[in-house]
């Protein structure tokens, strides 16, 4: 043991020491921090010798910012029950629109319908008006987009004729 790490041992100790004359206390916690700066396992951390960073943000959520960036996780998934579900509804024109079938577009149409229910039964967070999802109108709306992309499907497939090329005579 060099005199760097006995000094750190000392100060580490001795701020646990009640009384004089009685054996310094130390925590399992604070024994297995002291051993692993012996055996030199915090020598090689990433960052070190650089600032931490996010000491300039003041906002009280400056965490869950950076949870967010760094996990990936959509910002839509911190909003209330109430918001998701609007959202949810007001994107749904989208979300069909690559589906098969009819009979799929309504099937999602209902789940939706039936967690908005649940939703405005028993209330999480902020209570916010949700309106339900007419299925009618999205299969509809989901006709609509479908004839639009068949259409262009329809449109593309058409090639022109074919000019001839004439054959140079050497």
């Amino acid at each position: 043991m060099n005199a760097d790490t006995s000094a750190r041992t000392v100060a580490v100790t001795s701020t646990n020491t009640y009384r004089r004359g009685v054996e310094p206390y130390e925590s399992a916690a604070e024994r297995a921090i002291r051993e692993a700066i012996e055996r030199g396992e915090f020598d090689d951390l990433p960052g070190k010798g650089r600032p931490l960073p996010n000491l300039h943000d003041q906002r009280e959520d400056w965490w869950v910012r950076g949870y967010v960036r760094r996990e990936g996780v959509p910002a839509d998934a911190l909003l209330p029950t109430g918001m998701q579900l609007r959202k949810e509804a007001e994107r749904l024109s989208e979300t069909v629109r690559d589906l098969p079938s009819e009979q799929a577009v309504r099937q999602v149409a209902s789940e939706l319908n039936l967690r908005i229910a649940a939703y405005v039964r028993n209330p999480e967070g902020p209570v916010l008006p949700v309106r339900r999802v007419d299925p009618d109108d999205l299969v509809e709306v989901w006709r609509a987009g479908r004839a639009a992309r068949s259409e262009a499907l329809r449109e593309a497939r058409e090639v022109p004729p074919r000019r001839r090329w004439r054959r140079r005579s050497s």
